[in-house]
């Protein structure tokens, strides 16, 4: 099986994906008789369909075991979904772009340090939450409305991805 990377995630290297959701090196502005910082509009809340809103849940995940083989991908293709933990754990992110099934060439693999979240375009094609904490809390802001917004597809085993282990990560943001 495939061995597969993960990589600091970054705006630049997140961007084809989505936004990431962080304060640092984002402009703000103070509010509350300047006692409150605003970063104002870290990311946008993608809605596709008449009659859809954006709504705020808790997701409760649990860690799931390492390492871990990438054996499917789900979209949302009427809305996007942003990611923020609540707890400050650091979790996964693996994504591929845009498309009508994931291309098993253009997966990419992220790690958030957990102060920062991610906000997927509608339709990218992403692993539900990869938790690396026995249990953690995510703030989820996604689309409510008509239709099935969540496809999933599954790999053949041929084309499945190893996550690599967190060690290589370690190593790669050390040189």
């Amino acid at each position: 099986m495939r061995e597969l990377l993960i990589q600091p995630l970054t705006p630049q290297a997140f961007a084809p994906f989505g936004e990431v959701i962080e304060t640092q090196g984002r402009d703000h502005f103070l509010i509350n008789n300047g006692s409150t910082e605003r970063y104002h509009r870290l990311a946008d809340v993608q809605l596709g369909l008449p009659g859809d809103t954006a709504i705020l849940s808790i997701f409760r995940a649990q860690a799931l075991e390492m390492p871990r083989p990438i054996t499917m991908l789900e979209r949302h293709p009427y809305g996007s979904q942003a990611f923020m933990p609540l707890l400050g754990h650091p979790f996964l992110v693996v994504v591929a772009p845009p498309a009508d099934q994931p291309d098993p060439a253009a997966i990419c693999a992220f790690y958030s340090d957990g102060r920062q979240g991610v906000n997927y375009h509608r339709g990218v094609w992403h692993h539900p939450v990869l938790a690396l904490h026995p249990q953690d809390d995510f703030l989820v802001v996604d689309r409510s409305g008509p239709g099935n917004n969540c496809d999933e597809y599954f790999f053949p085993v041929e084309q499945q991805w190893m996550l690599a282990p967190m060690a290589r990560l370690e190593a790669t943001a050390d040189s």
